[in-house]
């Protein structure tokens, strides 16, 4: 996948030249609480004895692998936003998960978590990403992408609270409900048409 550019922002594909960046953007707290984007990676009671500096590492050794465990949205060339997608065999959290279980046996990667910089949320940054995540997912042979959002309503959320995504900004994106094991929490699925991978090398934020 090349590098997406609209005006003054872009999204780029997280490697090890694009690695200090995530750290600029995931800050001192390593996005929220020290979590690293580790939630979904590994058991939950792994995650729970883990501190922020392990989760660092865990990240650390995702991207020194060579798969970009997401994609960085920058705005004006800093970080400002960030999708962690891959597929759902990638996190264990997800298998494990009674609200979040496979609703069958098909191949699909999942988008699991948003993250924008404070001064840059209510932008239109969750929209950006999840249409790179589609372009990025189909690219690298994904034929089915789903999604974990909440519905929220009318009202606001909270703190991080929508990090998994909003709803609504899924169906915009063409993903249609597959299951709703909880009230405010639907899966959402979005077929996708395989796309021949993109190669070159991606200029710097």
């Amino acid at each position: 996948m090349t590098t997406r550019r609209r005006g003054a922002w872009h999204v780029a594909p997280v490697g090890q030249d694009r690695w200090p960046d995530l750290v600029r953007l995931f800050g001192r707290d390593g996005a929220h609480g020290g979590c690293w984007c580790m939630w979904w990676r590994i058991p939950h009671r792994e995650f729970a004895d883990n501190d922020a500096a392990r989760n660092r590492a865990g990240l650390r050794r995702l991207v020194r692998q060579g798969t970009p465990p997401g994609l960085l949205g920058y705005q004006d060339g800093e970080p400002v936003a960030w999708v962690s997608l891959g597929p759902r065999s990638d996190f264990a959290a997800l298998e494990t998960s009674r609200i979040l279980a496979p609703v069958d046996d098909r191949p699909v990667w999942s988008i699991v978590c948003f993250f924008v910089r404070r001064d840059r949320r209510r932008a239109g940054w969750m929209r950006r990403l999840l249409s790179a995540a589609i372009d990025y997912a189909a690219a690298h042979g994904a034929t089915m992408l789903e999604g974990y959002p909440i519905e929220c309503g009318e009202g606001r959320l909270a703190g991080y609270a929508g990090y998994t995504g909003i709803a609504s900004t899924f169906r915009a994106a063409g993903f249609r409900e597959v299951a709703r094991r909880k009230m405010d929490r639907p899966l959402m699925r979005r077929a996708l048409r395989r796309r021949a991978s993109k190669r070159g090398k991606e200029p710097r934020g």
